[in-house]
């Protein structure tokens, strides 16, 4: 698995796709954060706080963790080299989690750099060091499981087909859908409001931004990425006959 890890990773970086997922990420970020006029702009609210980035985060990832998943098992496909990697000595369970965490340390590279906005947050606050940093780690924890979610969505979907923008299409429609939806839902569901708001990856990642891990919310994410890299594999065992 590690050198499928490591295959995955190169293949990231060997071609444009890694760079302009990290440039994509933070240009969008700091220009929304810090230049652009509007309710999510740092400067202009007044109060040292991360809560605008982790606002927007969540919707950046929608698009562009699909755009990265979308080629893992559609290219694989396309190319007719999909039947080469069953013949490695290799479970299916081991392919699926090297495409899933070589995907996943890309988006984790792209985060990183915006720990430094803590920083800058905390240094030039008024006073200085007034920030939240019990939220704002909670916050990145709960950003990191929602981007293993998103990332396992984005590899179950990659398997429907060979042709790229298709996995992309389903793949932000269900973390959409995932995310967000489940809120919509509940408002329209009377007394089940509660419930079916909890289905929803936006109540967990909330949840864990107050500032408190409740195991809860972790295994929520986890079950939610297990389910959909256990539904890979058994796409793929039932390609591989």
């Amino acid at each position: 698995m590690k050198a499928l890890l490591l295959r995955e990773i190169k293949s990231f970086f060997g071609s444009p796709i890694g760079y302009l997922v990290i440039a994509i990420f933070l240009l969008l970020n700091g220009l929304f954060l810090w230049v652009f006029e509007g309710d999510l702009n740092i400067l202009n609210s007044g109060f040292a706080d991360m809560a605008p980035f982790f606002t927007l985060a969540p919707w950046i990832l929608i698009f562009l963790i699909p755009a990265v998943t979308m080629r893992s098992f559609s290219d694989e496909k396309k190319q007719g080299t999909i039947e080469l990697l069953f013949t490695k000595p290799l479970t299916v369970w081991e392919i699926v989690s090297g495409k899933f965490f070589g995907a996943l340390a890309l988006i984790v590279m792209a985060i990183v750099p915006t720990i430094i906005y803590v920083f800058v947050l905390s240094t030039y606050g008024n006073p200085q060091g007034n920030i939240d940093m019990g939220s704002t780690i909670g916050s990145y924890f709960g950003l990191l499981f929602l981007i293993a979610g998103y990332t396992s969505i984005g590899i179950f979907t990659s398997t429907f087909s060979d042709n790229q923008i298709v996995s992309f299409i389903v793949s932000v429609f269900l973390c959409f859908f995932i995310y967000f939806g489940f809120e919509g839902i509940a408002g329209f569901a009377g007394g089940f409001s509660s419930f079916i708001g909890w289905l929803g990856m936006d109540y967990h990642f909330k949840s864990m931004g107050r500032g408190v891990l409740d195991t809860r919310d972790i295994l929520y994410f986890v079950s939610v990425t297990l389910l959909f890299l256990s539904l890979t594999v058994y796409k793929l065992k039932s390609m591989k006959g």
